[in-house]
């Protein structure tokens, strides 16, 4: 059976951005993917309770990707009850495959504090996306840890996008037009139902 390569996406998505699509997009060529699958969060357990419930970040991911077969949705967050943890995530996903999570240089720095991180690191391989203004410099400990089970970190090359969904939700709330940062049928969806203002 082919060992399907597979991308892990996680995030908020809200809302999903075209940085988001960019991402995903250059992480299939780059890595020779085979799929990049976006996992929304349901209750990210270090940020703030999600100003836009899970059925329409999950809509607007829909309308956002529904022309790229090879980026799917996962939906498994969304259906666990409390925190959402990585860990959990990774160790429920089906074992034939090899699994490649996507972070920012963000995460990385903060990587060693996430839940039961070094078990992680057995389920998947990293793969490190560069940030604006975030150094890419590993956690010691984490690099201590990929050294033991003999793994290393993957760094891929991504023209950097100065573009947050912070910033868009931002934007929108004073009435700016986003129309050139986010899909075009995620900006009728959003303004649609009002959301973000």
């Amino acid at each position: 059976m082919h060992k399907k390569k597979i991308g892990l996406f996680g995030g908020s998505f809200n809302p999903f951005h075209l940085a988001h699509l960019r991402l995903a997009l250059t992480a299939l060529e780059e890595l020779s993917l085979d799929e990049v699958q976006l996992i929304p969060a349901g209750q990210p357990w270090q940020k703030q309770p999600l100003s836009v419930n899970a059925e329409h970040r999950l809509k607007m991911l829909k309308l956002a990707i529904k022309d790229y077969p090879k980026i799917r949705i996962n939906t498994i967050e969304l259906e666990r009850e409390g925190p959402s943890y990585t860990i959990d995530t990774v160790s429920s996903l089906p074992k034939q495959h090899n699994y490649y999570w996507l972070m920012g240089s963000d995460q990385l720095n903060n990587f060693a504090t996430w839940n039961d991180w070094q078990s992680i690191l057995l389920y998947v391989q990293l793969v490190i996306v560069k940030r604006p203004h975030y150094d890419i410099s590993p956690p010691p400990e984490l690099l201590n840890e990929l050294k033991k089970i003999n793994k290393s970190l993957i760094f891929m090359n991504f023209d950097e996008i100065d573009l947050s969904s912070t910033e868009i939700r931002h934007k929108i709330n004073q009435g700016e037009d986003v129309s050139n940062l986010i899909e075009a049928k995620v900006y009728q969806y959003i303004k649609q139902h009002g959301l973000y203002r």
